[in-house]
Order: C-alpha cells, then structure tokens, then sequence
C-alpha cells in the first residue's frame, strides 16, 4: 500500500510539473509574440506621426479641437527622436546580419560577462515599449488613424517591404525580445522552435492585413509630397524616409539571398546527378 501510494504521488507530481512546463512554454510564446510585434508597431506610430505633421504643417485647422490631453500633446508636439533612434540601430543591426550573417548586437546568455548584454536588452525593450504604448495611446486621443495619399509605392515595393519588415521584426524578436523572456521565465535562453516561428509570421502577416498595409506608406510618402510642393522637409521627415528604404534593402537582401540559395541548390542537384550517371556509365 505504501509502495503504491509513493508511486501515485509521485505520477500526481509529474503530471503537474508537466502541465507548469506547458503552461510556462505557451506563455513564454504568447509573450514573446506580443513584444515582438512592437517593432511594426514602431512603424506604424511613426507613420502616424508624419501623417499628424504633415497635417500640421498644410492645415491651419488642425488638429479641429485644442488637445484635451496629455498624451495628445505629447503625441502631436513632440519630436520622436528615442524611437526613431532605436528603430534605426534594430534596422542596421539587421541589415548588418542579413549581409555578413554575423549578429554584432544584444545577443545575451548566461555567462557572467554577457549579462551587461541582458540588462542592456532589457533596457532597450521596456524604452520601445514605452514609446509605442504612449505613441499609439496619443495617436488615438488625436484621431489620427492613418491618412490615405493618393501617392502610392509599386505592388513591388510593398512586397519587398513586407519581406524586410518581417526580416527585422524575426531580428529584434530573436536577438532582444526572446533572450529577455526567457531569462526571466526560464533563467536561461531556450533555443527557438517552430511554433515561435510560425505565431511571429501569423501575428505579422495579421497585423500587415489589419493595418500596415495602408498606413505605413505615410513614412515615406510625407517627405516626398513635402519635397514636391516646396514645404520644408524635417529631419523626422527624412529619418521616416530613410527607414521605409532602409527596410527595402533589407528586404532586398533576404529576396536576393533567396535566389542565391534556390539557384546554389539547382546547381549542386544537377552536379549529383551528373555525377550519379557517370558512376553508372
């Protein structure tokens, strides 16, 4: 009886080790996907800041009522230079990884002298983060909810957007989001799965649908109607430039990569199967 009560607990202490090991896994993925989806977000924000600027700056009538808010404010008046700042260093960052394949960024672990790499990650998130939360809050108290121009990128374009904007967001996911998450659910950085993989495309390509798609174009399109009607161009305006093109090479570099691996692939397939038949012959 002893025997087979031991053996019962011990089943009954597995099973629910088992479930918190789950439990903890589904919410090490829920998070990581949300926090990583604050890079598009970034874009967006900034989209939206050029979209209220602009308004600004053509428009004696805007915004039709006086902020009644802090936060719209803050959201319309003030210059967006800490998200701007670290958009760019994650945008080359990237870049830098797509072209040599090295990661010259936050990429912590556990060993002692990489933890500077940790709280510096740390710091680095919880600064995004609170740029998006209050950016997207004043954009909302402002009403600003994406301007449609009658200017618009190429179907091309957009393609190869989406592909390097989905290249840096799997970037700052990996390298600053992930290692974060996991050091403080599990004390230590997990190696990626799929189901991580497959949660980051699923929410990025919901979030493109939803509302990129449309408002991100903004970030470029501003600083190009300002240049073409003579209106001072800012350097909020030229930085939204800059990223929105920055992302293309990026997304230039993964299509270009792409060819260079499928044709590599084609050529070594075709060399085995030469080689193949003389061995036969």
């Amino acid at each position: 009886m002893g025997s087979n009560s031991e053996t019962n607990c011990q089943q009954n202490v597995k099973k629910f080790w088992n479930c918190g090991a789950a439990a903890r896994d589904v919410f090490q993925i829920l998070t990581t996907t949300l926090l990583g989806l604050h890079l598009p977000l970034s874009f967006l924000l900034l989209a939206r800041l050029s979209t209220a600027r602009y308004l600004l700056s053509v428009s004696d009538n805007y915004p039709t009522t006086k902020p009644n808010s802090l936060l719209c404010s803050i959201f319309l008046y003030t210059k967006p230079t800490i998200l701007l700042l670290l958009v760019s260093l994650v945008s080359v960052a990237a870049l830098t990884h797509g072209l040599t394949g090295k990661i010259a960024f936050l990429r912590p672990s556990l060993e002692p002298v990489a933890r500077h790499s940790l709280y510096a990650a740390w710091v680095f998130l919880c600064t995004l983060q609170v740029c998006v939360g209050l950016g997207i809050e004043g954009s909302i108290a402002a009403g600003v909810d994406g301007l449609r121009f009658a200017e618009k990128r190429s179907l091309l374009c957009r393609v190869i957007f989406f592909l390097g904007l989905h290249e840096t967001t799997l970037f700052w996911s990996r390298n600053v989001v992930k290692p974060v998450v996991d050091d403080t659910v599990f004390g230590y950085v997990k190696e990626e799965k799929w189901v991580e993989k497959v949660a980051m495309a699923f929410t990025f390509g919901g979030l493109w649908w939803w509302r990129l798609r449309n408002e991100v174009e903004p970030l470029v399109v501003v600083a190009e109607i300002k240049r073409e009607f003579m209106i001072s161009v800012g350097v909020d305006d030229f930085m939204g430039w800059w990223l929105y093109y920055l992302t293309v090479t990026i997304g230039m570099v993964k299509v270009v990569k792409g060819l260079i691996w499928a044709v590599t692939s084609l050529i070594w397939r075709r060399v085995q199967a030469s080689t193949a038949n003389d061995e036969k012959v």
